[in-house]
């Protein structure tokens, strides 16, 4: 199972020199997880640059995989790693979403570059 973080999303959909990085887990749908809070981060960035339009093909290419919603117990485990770790609610959540559900983290972030269940991406 796999879970790209918000920024691998929007590596892939603009193209960029990461984009086929990240298409190897957002391809492979059958194995794809989304937490419900990427929906939010890229369809706010999408419709923020590039329009509603945009957003919406965007966020309905997303809703292959299978959406996770946030719920107690991942709100739960991504507080505590949040406060143990220092790291922002918006990616403990991303996180916990990932390890709750036994799936690798594809991301670029730097905060997660030496913790198990992640594939961290140089920039």
């Amino acid at each position: 199972m796999n879970v790209v973080d918000s920024s691998g999303w929007l590596e892939y959909f603009s193209g960029s020199k990461l984009a086929d990085v990240y298409a190897e887990p957002i391809e492979k749908t059958e194995l794809l997880i989304v937490p419900s809070l990427s929906l939010y981060e890229v369809f706010r960035k999408i419709y923020k640059e590039q329009g509603e339009d945009m957003a919406l093909k965007v966020i309905a290419h997303m809703q292959i995989g299978r959406i996770i919603p946030l719920d107690s117990r991942i709100s739960v485990f991504a507080a505590k790693f949040s406060v143990d770790k220092s790291i922002p609610m918006a990616d403990s959540i991303i996180y916990a979403t990932a390890h709750l559900n036994g799936a690798a983290l594809w991301t670029q972030n730097n905060e997660f570059r030496e913790l198990s269940g992640v594939r961290f991406i140089e920039k």
